[in-house]
């Protein structure tokens, strides 16, 4: 499988990477070690979890998915050169009252009580990419478009706080790189500034939403990631399955994420249903899988790290894993820029 640079680290990963939010709660410990078994199989390497998995998180759950990879390293002491670990640090939130007490945030001390947390559940001396999961300032990310702009609380963590307490946990052999997700152009570039002019962690991957339905990552982020050799971890690349057609005419499969969570309907609005029968036809026509489709799209794009894909069976995973193989002709991409330039960003 294709291996591409995350960053500047000198690390490369597999051009597709395994999400894991569904261990320890859709699926269970013994399918998680399967999902992995395949994905290493099939080359891919790079391990996405975060100390708030499964998803959705709640208090009877949270930290199951590191568990889960942690029992699986555990079995075999040389699986851990087989794969990348990339986890991630709450930010400020009211939502989680069960993690550090509700006080959770990306200050020097939480910081270190959860990626401690996360070692020890991991079983590992130390986590390839450490991502701060989301900002701790007030701006717009989880699908919000329009800044508008509101003093920070006290309570916000600087970001060079946040990078400092970052660099002693790289010094001290705990992080091998440092990433952010759901992060905005600001925030970027902010993290390369402080780390230029104090010496910080240079920030080596974002990892924010990217799909046919939304694609305002191009906007303004694209251009970061280029230049700046900040690349992208796409996820939610198919949309929430929505990509797949599954939810097509109004269908709700048995066991789907809309049928065990019918609020999340993110990607279920009328003109993103519109995009998505079209590019659905697109891939039909083409005699292509939808969901490959849409994954090879993903794929493609220069900017694109390691695209994390996910699924609750096996054979998801297979055809996931598969479109690594999949290049779009010139036909099918410019039907796909053709509904995109009719129907922008119809989900974002």
């Amino acid at each position: 499988m294709e291996r591409r640079p995350i960053g500047r680290t000198g690390l490369t990963a597999s051009v597709v990477g395994l999400g894991t939010m569904t261990w320890g709660r859709r699926n269970s410990e013994a399918e998680g070690h399967a999902q992995i078994d395949l994905a290493v199989e099939a080359g891919v390497d790079l391990l996405d979890l975060a100390e708030m998995y499964p998803f959705p998180a709640d208090g009877a759950h949270w930290g199951r998915t590191e568990e889960v990879l942690g029992s699986w390293l555990r079995a075999d002491k040389t699986r851990r050169d087989r794969v990348l670990i990339a986890t991630k640090v709450v930010g400020r939130t009211a939502r989680f009252p069960f993690l550090r007490g509700g006080t959770a945030k990306l200050d020097r001390a939480n910081i270190e009580a959860a990626l401690d947390g996360s070692l020890r559940r991991l079983g590992v001396e130390a986590i390839d990419l450490y991502q701060m999961h989301w900002p701790d300032r007030p701006t717009n990310f989880f699908g919000a478009l329009g800044y508008v702009h509101e003093p920070d609380p006290i309570e916000a963590t600087p970001l060079a706080e946040t990078l400092g307490a970052l660099n002693d946990f790289v010094v001290a052999g705990k992080i091998r790189a440092v990433g952010v997700s759901n992060e905005t152009p600001w925030g970027v570039a902010e993290c390369l500034r402080l780390s230029d002019r104090l010496g910080l962690p240079r920030i080596a991957t974002i990892q924010n939403p990217y799909n046919l339905l939304n694609r305002t990552f191009e906007v303004g982020l694209a251009e970061m990631a280029m230049r700046e050799d900040v690349g992208l971890l796409p996820y939610s690349p198919l949309a929430f399955g929505a990509l797949s057609g599954k939810y097509l005419g109004g269908a709700i499969p048995a066991g789907s994420r809309l049928a065990l969570h019918p609020d999340y309907r993110r990607y279920m609005k009328p003109n993103a249903v519109t995009a998505t029968e079209r590019y659905v036809g697109i891939a039909r026509d083409a005699g292509l899988d939808p969901a490959q489709m849409a994954l090879a799209y993903v794929n493609s794009r220069p900017f694109t790290v390691s695209n994390l894909v996910g699924g609750t069976s096996l054979d998801q995973l297979r055809a996931n894993f598969a479109s690594a193989e999949i290049r779009l002709s010139e036909d099918v991409l410019d039907a796909i820029e053709t509904v995109h330039a009719e129907i922008p960003n119809p989900a974002p």
